[in-house]
């Protein structure tokens, strides 16, 4: 078996059996928010109602770490200040592996699997356990990283026989990493999910937010929800939107704050109302460049009833179908044609394909299915769970 995101899922009964009285333990380098922070949230607050879900952060601290524990799930912090394990991080995850006993160990992206195989196998568990890896991202540019980045993803190449599963969260994420080395005998794709009850159309916030932010009743907005960082490319949106005259823009995302002062630009920095910020727009666009997997942000605005116009990256088609515009990575004058049409659209053909994003993220990628493949993932590897 090679897929399981398209596979037919077994009944829900069985599904809630393969973790029922299981531990799982998953470890992730950083609780900040993010998109895989808020996909192990998702995954372990549905975990948490059936079984002893636990979430080692390699590094202290973390915005999400109220909301995890308010969700009645286990946190503990390695206390390591580096984004690699240490000797003592290993160490001390290692203990925790010991006295939980844990079922499944599942580690989230390149630091967190190499933190659980390393500490997993120090524990001596490894043949109790089931070691599963989490790969985020597509095909990376590491020039723009650290040594430590490049080390983490060139060992985990060479330890990916290890796990008894990897689970690339897009298409894409799967074929970059099997062309880097990356083996496994299961390589599964899980895309992400998203929650409809969050991100969901409300045209009666339209206008006070709109009031809120200095935005024109009659504006055409887009909103961009991304942190800065070279791979999101918010220099290639920013000279996109220069060339489009009558189109306002939303940025939102740690350190967006540093663009502010750009004319119908509106930059708000790190915010934790991204829903109250969706609506406000009439589309979400993403101008990443590489390393996208499966974009939340794409995801969570077409669900909130927006028009997506996105670069072609990781699996942004696969989400986008034929609903928004697509356009090359790298490309301004492509992307401010997009830009461009998509301003000049009716509001009839927006509100047309506004409510077609809608119906197909709530039909192709609902929160549920992501506990759901990776419950029958769990049981898939472990067996049935004996009476």
């Amino acid at each position: 078996m090679d897929h399981l995101q398209d596979e037919a899922l077994p009944p829900p009964s069985e599904i809630c059996c393969a973790i029922e009285a299981c531990t799982v333990i998953h470890v992730i380098s950083g609780l900040d928010r993010g998109g895989a922070e808020a996909q192990l949230l998702a995954l372990a607050r549905r975990q948490a109602a059936r079984a002893r879900t636990i979430v080692v952060s390699v590094m202290s601290g973390g915005d999400l770490v109220p909301e995890f524990r308010k969700s009645g799930i286990e946190v503990h912090h390695l206390l390591s200040r580096r984004n690699f394990p240490n000797p003592l991080t290993i160490l001390r995850l290692a203990r925790l592996i010991c006295r939980a006993q844990p079922d499944v160990v599942q580690g989230w992206m390149y630091h967190g699997n190499l933190a659980a195989t390393l500490a997993l196998s120090l524990s001596r568990r490894r043949a109790d356990t089931t070691l599963i890896w989490g790969l985020r991202c597509s095909k990376m540019d590491l020039q723009h990283y650290g040594w430590k980045l490049r080390l983490a993803v060139h060992a985990g190449a060479k330890l990916s026989r290890l796990p008894d599963a990897i689970v690339a969260n897009a298409e894409a994420g799967r074929s970059v990493h099997r062309s880097m080395g990356y083996r496994n005998a299961r390589f599964e794709v899980i895309h992400n999910g998203i929650d409809s009850e969050r991100f969901f159309p409300e045209p009666s916030k339209r206008a006070p937010r709109r009031a809120e932010l200095g935005l024109p009743p009659d504006a055409r907005v887009l909103a961009n929800v991304a942190r800065v960082d070279p791979m999101k490319s918010h220099a290639l949106l920013i000279d996109a939107l220069a060339r489009t005259p009558d189109l306002w823009c939303l940025l939102a995302g740690r350190g967006t704050e540093a663009f502010a002062g750009g004319e119908q630009l509106i930059a708000m920095g790190q915010t934790t109302d991204v829903p109250g910020v969706l609506a406000a727009a009439d589309g979400i666009v993403s101008t990443s460049s590489y390393g996208e997997g499966f974009s939340n942000a794409i995801a969570e605005g077409m669900a909130s009833g927006l028009v997506p116009v996105v670069t072609d990256v990781g699996d942004s088609r696969v989400i986008v179908g034929d609903i928004g515009w697509i356009v090359p990575p790298r490309d301004p004058e492509a992307l401010a044609a997009a830009l461009r049409a998509f301003r000049d659209a009716s509001d009839s053909e927006l509100a047309a394909r506004g409510a077609a994003a809608r119906a197909r993220i709530v039909e192709r990628f609902p929160l549920d299915a992501l506990d759901a493949r990776f419950a029958a993932l769990y049981q898939a590897l472990r067996g049935p769970i004996p009476e």
